[in-house]
């Protein structure tokens, strides 16, 4: 559905997207992600032809963007950062407006604008004034029109910055139910929003890909995938622990809990279980680390950021 090969965008001097590739397969929600300046957004207007790449190519649904734009756009669905609307227009008025931009009248054009209405939850504004709208009602709008000609890719640039938890909470399941059958290409830096909603994550760090995978397989990679956090009263806790064999290291919190940190993501929890039975502590609780995708965000853009300043 998306091919992006090689692709390079510099702006004077600067580079901003450094010979970036991937591929998105039909019913993938893709987290880009990255901090601040690493090219999320300059990659997504690439994509969705707003920005021609300085060299690369990217293909939509086979169509060369570059070449064919008009063509690659009619199967994009694209809400930019910051979406123009028009403060004295209602939802519905914008929406019908962007429809006949589209192509769509009559019948057809209203049919489309209800169901937009719809699938957003904007039903109770339809007649109101965008500049009288909540920041979680223009982000809706925003979303509203990139849905009007029910593209089968949808490029998304931070959909919920600014929103409160239960506005974010709303428009994330939105953006689950619309996946389905089509591709979802989100830009965030927000890790919650990757883990939440994501099929798979591409982490770019000063113009560059440095991970894309499954989010639960990025937090494998976390120095605090399978450590065990150990709650229990007894003798010698942290200096047993300490001497099992596939135990790293071990940390007392300011609570008193225990962390056993495991070599290589080992599986350690039974070990642990063990210990705890054979010196028969009192264990008030017991968990699990799944990893901290944090962890390896920090681990990977602070690494590749710093040789990239070097090397300058």
């Amino acid at each position: 559905m998306i091919k992006a090969e090689g692709l390079v965008r510099d702006f004077g001097r600067r580079r901003a997207v450094d010979g970036i590739s991937f591929e998105v397969r039909k019913g993938t929600v893709l987290g880009f992600l990255g901090p601040n300046g690493a090219g999320k957004t300059t990659t997504i207007r690439m994509v969705a032809g707003f920005l021609p790449p300085t060299s690369g190519s990217v293909w939509v649904k086979g169509i060369n963007v570059a070449e064919n734009p008009v063509a690659a756009q009619k199967g994009i669905g694209y809400m930019p950062e910051t979406t123009p609307l028009y403060g004295d227009m209602t939802v519905a008025a914008f929406l019908r407006f962007l429809a006949e931009v589209r192509g769509f009248s009559g019948a057809e054009r209203e049919s489309r604008v209800d169901r937009a209405l719809e699938r957003c939850f904007l039903q109770p504004v339809r007649n109101q004034t965008i500049e009288t709208l909540s920041k979680g009602y223009r982000q809706r709008t925003c979303l509203a029109q990139a849905l009007l000609h029910d593209p089968d890719i949808l490029l998304l640039d931070e959909p919920t910055e600014g929103l409160d938890p239960n506005q974010k909470q709303v428009v994330r399941d939105m953006i689950r139910d619309m996946s389905g059958e089509r591709v979802v290409m989100l830009s965030t830096h927000v890790l919650e929003e990757v883990e939440a909603i994501c099929t798979r994550a591409i982490i770019i760090s000063a113009g560059k890909v440095v991970a894309d995978d499954t989010p639960a397989a990025l937090k494998a990679r976390s120095a605090r995938y399978n450590a065990v956090t150990l709650s229990a009263t007894g003798a010698g806790i942290a200096e047993t622990l300490a001497g099992i064999p596939g135990v790293g290291k071990v940390e007392t919190l300011e609570n008193g809990s225990i962390v056993a940190f495991p070599k290589a993501g080992r599986s350690i929890a039974g070990d642990v279980l063990a210990a705890a039975q054979e010196h028969r502590w009192k264990v008030a609780d017991i968990k699990v680390d799944d990893g901290r995708l944090d962890d390896v965000f920090r681990q990977i853009t602070i690494t590749e950021d710093t040789e990239k300043m070097e090397v300058a």
